[in-house]
């Protein structure tokens, strides 16, 4: 069971269907609540007291945003944080693929939501799964990625650990400096398919992490997904961004160009990962893009027999 936030807007839909235009929110890597913010109670000691912010995490700056105007939004709790059941640490990514999903046949089965016009933000990790969902569903409008990396988990991960190695970014998590510190192990112990992976932490904690995810992270890049994608995108990314290189959303675009598409890319010099340097007009503006690409979709003929009982 995941705990989860459904957002409606306040007015009326505009739409003569009567149904809102809707969007699934992914969250990026690590513990996270559904609002995007670490998951801080849920994983004591991992993370520094203070990371959940004076500010609401990305994913409810978003939901708040797109019901501004006239989009719904899902959000969910991943396995093993906040309200969910589960484990994140044994969560594969096979299985947040088929949560996302699951997620989606949600949206699918309330009678407001409008099953033509669904869309999906991807936040880091969340990316490649909004990338790996919309593939094989044909009703999904347009995607949004922030902070998306197109190459392997593996060089992604290097990359990023020895960029906040450099600037000491983020290490006041514990389990940020622990990844860092020990990402060689992480990749080739994935690799060699081994099950976990004990990561000290400071205080003389521990964090148990399963290294399948990892590995399947590693065999499953972006940019191969990109290819295969032909839908409307728009690529967001921080320019101060530690988890992954600006240079990844270059990449994806030109994968997604080269595959007959026409994405958007903005670049926010200044803000990191999680956009929370991020202005509420930038936040706004990406709302409003999103919502002027949830273009009506031909409907599957099980999506069509939804749509007729509903």
């Amino acid at each position: 069971m995941l705990g989860a936030t459904l957002v409606l807007p306040d007015g009326e839909p505009e739409d003569a269907s009567g149904r809102y235009p809707n969007v699934l929110l992914l969250p990026s890597w690590l513990p996270r609540d559904r609002d995007g913010n670490y998951d801080v109670l849920g994983h004591l000691g991992w993370f520094a007291p203070s990371a959940d912010g004076a500010q609401p995490g990305l994913l409810a700056r978003l939901a708040g945003a797109l019901a501004t105007v006239g989009v719904a939004t899902l959000r969910a709790d991943p396995r093993g944080c906040g309200t969910s059941e589960g484990d994140w640490g044994e969560a594969t990514l096979f299985a947040k693929i088929d949560d996302a999903r699951d997620l989606l046949a949600a949206i699918r089965g309330r009678p407001e939501l409008d099953l033509r016009r669904t869309g999906i933000v991807g936040h880091g990790e969340g990316a490649g799964i909004a990338l790996a969902v919309t593939i094989g569903d044909p009703a999904v409008s347009a995607l949004t990625l922030i902070g998306a990396s197109a190459r392997s988990w593996r060089e992604t991960l290097r990359r990023a650990a020895a960029t906040r190695g450099r600037d000491g970014e983020e290490h006041e998590h514990p389990i940020v400096a622990a990844i860092d510190r020990w990402s060689e192990d992480l990749i080739e112990r994935a690799e060699r398919r081994e099950e976990h992976l004990t990561l000290p932490l400071r205080g003389g904690e521990s964090a148990t992490l399963a290294l399948a995810p990892i590995e399947q992270a590693i065999h499953t890049p972006p940019l191969a997904l990109a290819t295969m994608l032909h839908r409307s995108v728009t690529l967001v990314h921080g320019g101060s961004d530690t988890w992954s290189d600006a240079e990844e959303m270059t990449l994806l675009a030109t994968a997604l160009a080269d595959a007959g598409e026409a994405p958007g890319a903005r670049l926010l010099p200044g803000v990191g990962h999680d956009l929370a340097e991020a202005s509420e007009a930038i936040i706004g503006e990406l709302a409003a893009d999103l919502a002027s690409r949830l273009l009506p979709r031909e409907l599957p003929p099980v999506l069509l027999a939804i749509e007729e009982m509903g």
